[in-house]
């Protein structure tokens, strides 16, 4: 069974860390997951630095800047986690927009994936209907579980259909804007979190975008099966660099 499908059955709530492959340094990719898993960490999202990043907020868009600059590319992030399997066992997701991976190939990116034991994708700007037209049966050959967004705005019927697509978790955005720790959240998007838990769906969501502390976690994961830490953490790595990741995961929950 995929890990993510597996990680998914747990009787707990899904702590997630995104951050920047290649940075802040070039070659500090391994040890934060590797740091990650032993911090208790349950999923990761390795984001694939982009030059033209259109859901990312300051923080984030900064450190896909800072990567790349410091010559991280596709094929290179690649050949880092070539070995990763060796030493850590949680589920891995590449996250990133879908340019780099048609330049890449699909077929070939889907199979270095497969590869290297990444269980899952999430492109935010490959949109449901392409992606059931012209590549699920490749993602779906190479053992990949693809994970789509929903946000405030997406209708009923949309996160039906996504939810039908769906074999892991849905990403639910939490508000309509780009990425970026909040303070908490107030009742719009708590009428959002109650919304969506009464559709009944077959997947379970993480939510995503404003969580940054303990509490917004469990804010976040009230309604939710889990949540998804990306800005508080590159900021974190932006002061700390690759120390003190233990502690910043333990003030969490």
């Amino acid at each position: 069974m995929n890990r993510i499908k597996q990680k998914l059955q747990e009787d707990k709530k899904i702590l997630s860390i995104y951050f920047t492959a290649g940075y802040p340094s070039l070659n500090d990719t391994v040890k934060i997951i590797q740091d990650l898993e032993k911090s208790g960490v349950d999923l990761i999202e390795i984001g694939l630095p982009f030059s033209d990043p259109l859901a990312d907020g300051p923080t984030i868009q900064a450190s896909s800047t800072a990567a790349l600059k410091n010559g991280m590319t596709t094929t290179l992030l690649f050949e880092q986690l070539k070995d990763i399997r060796k030493t850590v066992s949680i589920p891995l997701i590449l996250m990133g927009y879908f340019n780099p991976v048609l330049q890449y190939g699909v077929e070939a990116f889907c199979k270095k994936c497969e590869e290297i034991g990444i269980d899952g994708l999430i492109l935010p700007d490959l949109p449901l209907d392409v992606y059931l037209a012209e590549y699920e049966t490749i993602f779906k050959k190479h053992g990949l579980i693809n994970v789509f967004l929903i946000t405030p705005q997406t209708s009923d019927a949309r996160i039906n259909a996504i939810d039908e697509a769906s074999e892991g978790f849905i990403y639910m955005v939490s508000s309509a804007s780009t990425t970026g720790a909040k303070e908490g959240f107030g009742p719009e998007q708590s009428a959002y979190f109650e919304r969506i838990a009464s559709m009944d769906l077959k997947n379970p969501q993480i939510v995503g975008f404003g969580i940054s502390n303990a509490q917004t976690f469990q804010q976040a994961t009230s309604k939710a099966k889990g949540a998804i830490i990306g800005s508080a953490f590159i900021k974190h790595l932006t002061q700390n660099g690759v120390d003190g990741i233990d502690a910043f995961v333990g003030q969490i929950r």
